[in-house]
């Protein structure tokens, strides 16, 4: 399946060049809003997915939304079984959690992203999921 045979509701985007280095695959990134919060259709080709990366922030702020809008794809949280994301599936990221999220290797997969907003969010990307520990994912 090419990206244009991919079936979403949203805009699939363009090539998520800017972060291409915190991702193993292809990425797209598609903005649907910007302001205060600011919400992204992010699409992996299969097999793709970004690094092990934390979301800062405090009172509630820097919480990330991931809400699965086609295709089939894993979250997982540092220390905890990874989750598996089919479309409807919504996941709430605490802030200072460390996660990635990506594509099964058979599936392409997209979720609509975003963080709420406050002061001092930031992100910290770390080390590439494994092909090890990828490859250990039930389907993968």
């Amino acid at each position: 399946m090419t990206h244009s045979e991919f079936d979403q509701i949203f805009p699939l985007g363009e090539k998520n060049d800017a972060y291409a280095q915190y991702f193993i695959g292809q990425s797209y990134l598609a903005p649907l809003t910007s302001g205060s919060v600011p919400v992204s259709n992010v699409s992996f080709e299969p097999g793709c997915r970004n690094n092990w990366h934390i979301h800062h922030g405090t009172g509630g702020a820097g919480d990330q939304i991931l809400l699965c809008t086609a295709g089939s794809g894993w979250y997982q949280a540092e220390c905890r079984q990874p989750i598996n994301m089919e479309p409807g599936t919504v996941i709430r990221v605490p802030a200072g959690t460390k996660h990635w999220h990506g594509a099964k290797t058979d599936s392409w997969f997209s979720h609509l992203a975003f963080i709420t907003p406050g002061e001092d969010v930031s992100n910290e990307w770390l080390e590439p999921v494994t092909d090890e520990v990828y490859g250990q994912l039930p389907g993968s």
